[in-house]
């Protein structure tokens, strides 16, 4: 049975559009087909993650009837199918919930995973894509204007009968002002699905326009990760520090 889940944020910048294709390898590593689907048809963005922005065939292409969905489906070597949008300004648009669904339910049934990148924040776009969507997962910062937002979000997935997984805390730098995971699941009323801590290689990634877990499989944000699709799939996974992975190895 598929799943299709949209990946949400109540606020740019909290660093959703990377969780998205990162936990998109994640899951290809624990043997899970999955297609990513960036629903931020405005300000797409998941492509050039990816370091494949200038693709022929799009979603735009797609949903205006210009082309068929099989062509704008790209296979990435991170072992996952990315279903891009365009970044040109000539195909802007915006796509309502009913044509998303469309999209989705043809997808059904050829994966395990549809991961759906939402646009930022409690737009029309960004409320499309969770209309359109079985379950959500919102990925916060653990400070207050986040959550706050964040908290918006979870109204919203319940108005619309979409199943609210949690969160994903990212970013965590263990500072005194910073929520505990305790206290996010407090003031969001969901449990807390995973943390990301606050990594450099997440940025030199970027750069190279790879996702983390391919760039640096035992990189910190990587392993939790890694734990964080775990739980969605039922499996046990223990972060790894890359200390510890050569101390297994060596007296492996």
């Amino acid at each position: 049975m598929t799943r299709i889940i949209t990946i949400a944020s109540g606020k740019g910048g909290v660093g959703k559009t990377t969780f998205v294709s990162n936990l998109a390898a994640a899951l290809a590593n624990f043997k899970k087909s999955v297609i990513a689907v960036d629903g931020n048809l405005t300000t797409a963005n998941l492509g050039i993650h990816l370091g494949i922005p200038l693709y022929p065939v799009t979603l735009q292409d797609v949903l205006n009837g210009d082309a068929r969905l099989n062509d704008a489906l790209y296979y990435h070597p991170a072992g996952f199918t990315v279903l891009p949008a365009d970044i040109s300004l000539k195909k802007l648009r915006l796509a309502n919930s009913h044509e998303l669904v469309d999209i989705f339910y043809k997808l059904v049934g050829g994966c395990d995973f549809i991961l759906v990148d939402s646009a930022a924040g409690l737009g029309k776009e960004a409320l499309s894509a969770i209309e359109a969507a079985d379950e959500m997962i919102t990925v916060t910062n653990p400070e207050l204007p986040a959550l706050t937002d964040a908290l918006k979000l979870g109204n919203m997935a319940g108005k619309y009968g979409t199943h609210n997984l949690g969160v994903v805390v990212n970013r965590v730098r263990g500072k005194k002002h910073e929520f505990s995971l305790e206290a996010v699941e407090n003031f969001l009323e969901v449990p807390v699905l995973g943390k990301i801590p606050e990594d450099s290689e997440v940025s030199k990634a970027l750069s190279v326009k790879k996702p983390v877990l391919i760039h640096k499989p035992m990189a910190p944000s990587s392993q939790h990760i890694m734990g964080i699709a775990a739980r969605l799939i039922g499996e046990e996974y223990r972060p790894r520090s890359a200390l510890g992975a050569r101390l297994f190895s060596w007296l492996r």
